[in-house]
């Protein structure tokens, strides 16, 4: 069974959800969906004022209003000062709590972000009923992938998932450890777009005279049935049934995994996860060899044995170009080290049984090794080649080997990745710190000492960081902050999924 988040602090109280998973229902899902909004309102928003034994006390500028949480990571068991008394907020009640601090604090309104805040809060809900009974994948990187109940630790809504009811969704979900065949289509040649090598979809079916095939996501074809109503009429599109094999979803739900194939495949989905429509937009689709071609060659030229996925072409329609593109994606065939087992950060963050977070007997050893494979990869890429990897969580694969050392990163999706002077070297490289040290580092740190109570990860990660050459280390290392992305405010005021506002955040590095 996947690991729950840990009680705060050792208790067991109101909102809290029991290692084994026996809370009720309606107080586990609660607590899931109350950790990353507490994170944001926390982070972005609130003040601290002081700390009372296992309590962390913060003051809400809107109202002066005082909140008191337990835990650090995970915090948990929200209470407000009221009357003179300390009372529990609910998750309804903390979501009418973050929408008025926030209308305070930005002068500005908002109607869809709490309705996404509970239905982030009810998608939970209805993976853990779907869970019950179930026992997770017996593949460790598939169980990595597909154990994120609480999901982007600082996102209001990491779980929504537009809305709709939960059967539409429910059986794509990867929390809910879904695997299906995948529909097949064929495409009239003449309407055919592509770039790359997409000659993987070929050897997924077969399609008749005059057509290519094109494989689709059900709940892409779902989701975009008006659209394509009139090409299924016309005969630009035919049905040709699914595929022999089943994938599987990985984290970010419109990638999958296709074990027979050994081959990732990635989907439009006309659907809100975390801060973007998912779509394949054509601008990115149009940048993509160029960008992927400028991340392999730093690859290639990187020491140590990261690897990257590649993206390596796409296929769609060109009356639907962007509802219909799917994007092929390497798998490991080459790339993995022989003996190492992929596993995803997130899900190194999240908790999943057999986490070698949980069987690391000496963290020092484990960190370092960590750190050696995860960190050279990025600042390398940076540095020799202009190159600015999306290296957060979930674009992030660490391998280890048998007892469960890291051995090896893969990193993955070129949507992601910025090129130098395309932004700014000074934008890179905020962008750069965001992902790899506050996303990325600092979540895994937190897991590992949350593991061992009194490790410090920070010397260790100074000294990583302070062997590359890059002239902003030193700034880096001496800065007494670092950059927080705002998703909170960013999904309060409406702006652009792709922007990003940071605030300053504590530095570990500094005091290391």
């Amino acid at each position: 069974m996947d690991l729950m988040p840990p009680p705060a602090d050792g208790d067991s109280g109101h909102g809290d959800i029991t290692a084994d998973g026996c809370a009720a229902d309606a107080y586990a899902a609660d607590a899931y969906a109350a950790v990353p909004l507490l994170n944001c309102l926390l982070r972005e928003v609130a003040r601290p004022v002081r700390r009372e034994g296992r309590y962390r006390i913060y003051r809400l500028p809107g109202g002066d209003r005082l909140l008191r949480v337990r835990g650090t990571r995970r915090p948990a068991g929200p209470e407000l000062r009221v009357a003179g008394r300390w009372r529990p907020v609910g998750h309804t009640e903390l979501v009418k709590l973050v929408a008025e601090e926030l209308r305070r604090h930005t002068g500005l309104s908002n109607h869809e972000l709490p309705a996404e805040m509970i239905d982030s809060r009810d998608a939970v809900a209805a993976l853990l009923a779907a869970r019950a009974g179930k026992a997770p994948p017996e593949d460790p990187y598939r169980r990595s992938e597909q154990c994120l109940l609480t999901g982007h630790t600082h996102h209001p809504a990491p779980k929504a998932r537009g809305g709709g009811p939960a059967a539409g969704w429910l059986p794509y979900a990867p929390e809910a450890y879904a695997r299906f065949p995948l529909t097949l289509l064929g495409l009239r040649e003449d309407t055919v777009v592509e770039e790359g090598d997409t000659s993987a979809l070929d050897a997924l079916g077969a399609a008749p005279p005059g057509y290519r095939l094109l494989p689709a996501h059900p709940w892409q074809l779902d989701l975009a049935g008006q659209e394509l109503a009139a090409a299924f009429a016309d005969g630009r599109l035919v049905r040709l049934g699914t595929t022999a094999c089943e994938a599987w979803p990985t984290a970010a739900i419109r990638t999958l995994y296709a074990p027979d194939q050994d081959l990732f495949l990635k989907f439009s989905l006309d659907v809100r996860i975390t801060n973007d429509i998912r779509r394949l937009w054509r601008h990115d689709l149009l940048a993509l060899r160029r960008t992927d071609a400028a991340v392999g060659a730093a690859f290639d030229t990187c020491d140590g044995r990261s690897a990257w996925l590649s993206d390596r072409g796409y296929r769609t329609a060109d009356f639907a170009f962007e509802a219909l593109a799917v994007l092929v994606r390497d798998g490991f065939g080459g790339r993995l080290l022989p003996g190492a087992t992929p596993l995803l950060a997130a899900g190194l963050v999240e908790g999943f049984d057999g986490s070698p977070l949980d069987r690391a007997p000496d963290p020092a050893a484990w960190w370092q090794a960590y750190l050696a494979q995860a960190v050279p990869p990025v600042l390398e890429a940076f540095a020799g080649h202009g190159v600015v990897v999306e290296a957060h969580l979930q674009n992030t694969l660490v391998a280890v080997d048998a007892a469960g050392i890291p051995v090896q990163t893969l990193y993955r999706d070129a949507e992601g990745v910025k090129l130098l002077p395309e932004v700014s070297r000074e934008a890179g490289w905020e962008r750069l710190v965001y992902c790899l040290v506050v996303n990325h580092l600092m979540e895994i740190a937190g897991a590992l000492t949350e593991r061992h109570p009194g490790f410090d990860p920070w010397p260790a990660a100074r000294r990583e960081l302070a062997r590359h050459g890059l002239p902003e280390i030193p700034a880096l290392l001496a800065s007494p902050t670092l950059p927080g992305k705002t998703n909170l405010l960013l999904r309060w005021t409406n702006a652009n999924g792709a922007d990003a506002r940071y605030l300053p955040l504590p530095n570990p590095l500094r005091d290391a």
